[in-house]
This record gives C-alpha cells, structure tokens and sequence, in this order.
C-alpha cells in the first residue's frame, strides 16, 4: 500500500482512499477481509483511532462490513460504488474547472478535445 501524507484533508479522509484506491487496484477483492486496524496504523504510522474513523467512513458508505469478532470485509458490489462515486466527484470538480478555464482562455471545444487526446496518448 502506497500513501503519502498531504496537508490538504483531514487524515482518515485520506486513509479512506487509500483502501478504496486498494480496492479499485484489486489488492483487495470484494469480500475478503482487509488487514486490521492495528495493521493499517503500523502500515501508515498513524493512530489506530484515526484509521478506524476512515474505515467507518467506509463502513457508512457500504465499502465495508465488520463480521463480528472477525474484522472487516469489502462488501460486494464495492468497486462500482467507488467508480460510481468519484467518476459523479471528478465530473463535479475536475470537468467543471477544466471547462471554465477553456471558457476563460478561449479554448474551443475541438481544441480541448485535441489537447485531451494528445495528452492521453503522452500517458
């Protein structure tokens, strides 16, 4: 698990995304059981209080399940709610700025979508 500590949100936010990224990579499948809190504190060396506010934010969201007196699983169906949710945030943030900055440099649509592809293809 890869995960670099930003300023920018609150840590267990960021904890939160770090398993769902995990899940959309495969590196946990829908109904396994992910590592413990204890665990992900000692991978992340931060406060096992703090990890377990991100995988409860992942618990409300239906990411996650506990099995009781076992620990935590990835529900299924867990991937495309992930999908789901941040395609509807990147839509939101990403694809309106992106389009307001075109409007206010006078970047037509066709230009856009040329400097898109060019863009894709330097991947």
């Amino acid at each position: 698990m890869k995960w670099i500590l930003n300023e920018e949100e609150p840590i267990y936010i960021q904890i939160a995304r770090a398993i769902e990224d995990e899940i959309l990579q495969e590196g946990f499948l829908e109904e396994t059981q992910i590592p413990s809190t204890n665990e992900l504190s000692r991978i992340y060396q931060i406060n096992p209080a703090t990890v377990l506010k991100g995988i409860n934010l992942l618990v409300e969201r239906h990411i996650l399940y506990k099995k009781r007196g076992i620990g935590m699983f990835i529900s299924t169906g867990a991937v495309s709610a992930i999908k789901e949710t941040r395609k509807e945030s990147f839509k939101q943030v990403v694809i309106t700025n992106l389009l307001e900055e075109a409007k206010k440099l006078g970047i037509s649509k066709k230009d856009l979508i040329e400097m898109i592809e060019m863009s894709k293809e330097e991947l």
